[in-house]
C-alpha cells in the first residue's frame, strides 16, 4: 500500500468484446446476465463499494500507478451517472449519438485521487439507485432501441446495460484485495 500517486496509464482498450465472450479478468459474462435483473445488480455493487470504503486502506494505492479503491468508487459513480444518461437518451431519442466521456479526463478533472471515502458512498449509492431506477422502469418494447458511442459502437439498451454492468464487476474485482481476509 502507497500513499504514492502517479499518473495513471489512460485505458485505451475497446471492451465492448465483453458483450461477445466472458470477461477472462473479472468472469463477467453478459449472456447470462438476465435484463430483468440489471437494477439488483446495480444495488448489490453499490452494497460492496459502501463496505469497501469503510475500510481504512480505501484510500490506499496499491501501487503508485493503479488507483485506490476510493478512486475505483469515483469511477463506478461517474459510470453510473453517465448511463443513466444514455439510457434516458435512448428511450427517448431515436438513433442516439452519445456524447464523448473521457473517464481518464473525469478522473484527473474531479480530482479522483483527493476524494474521501466517506464524501463518496453516498454520492456513488444515489447514483446506483438512479440507473437502477431507469432500467428498472425500461418497458418491455424498448430493450432493443438502439444508441451509438461517439466512436460508432451500435448499442442496444439491453446491451449497454450489459456493458455497464462488466464494468462495476470488472472494477470490483480491481479491488478484491481489500476484501480480502
Amino acid at each position: 500500500m502507497t500513499n504514492e500517486t502517479a499518473a495513471i496509464a489512460p485505458d485505451t482498450k475497446d471492451w465492448t468484446w465483453v458483450l461477445d465472450r466472458p470477461c477472462p479478468d473479472c468472469g463477467f459474462d453478459a449472456a447470462a446476465v438476465d435484463r430483468g435483473s440489471f437494477g439488483a445488480v446495480i444495488r448489490d455493487n453499490a452494497g460492496f463499494w459502501a463496505t469497501a470504503l469503510a475500510d481504512p486502506l480505501a484510500g490506499r494505492r496499491p501501487a503508485p500507478d493503479v488507483w485506490s479503491p476510493t478512486e475505483y468508487a469515483c469511477h463506478v459513480r461517474d459510470v453510473h451517472r453517465v448511463f443513466a444518461g444514455r439510457v434516458q437518451q435512448m428511450l427517448t431519442e431515436d438513433d442516439p449519438r452519445f456524447a464523448n466521456w473521457d473517464q481518464d479526463e473525469a478522473a484527473v478533472a474531479q480530482r479522483y485521487d483527493e476524494q474521501r471515502a466517506a464524501d463518496v458512498v453516498p454520492d456513488l449509492a444515489g447514483a446506483a439507485e438512479a440507473v437502477a431506477t431507469v432500467y428498472d422502469g425500461v418497458p418491455d418494447d424498448a430493450w432493443e432501441r438502439p444508441g451509438r458511442r461517439s466512436n460508432g459502437s451500435v448499442f442496444t439498451v439491453e446491451t449497454l446495460g450489459q456493458y455497464h454492468l462488466h464494468d462495476l464487476v470488472h472494477h470490483r474485482w480491481d479491488v478484491r484485495w481489500i476484501m480480502a481476509p
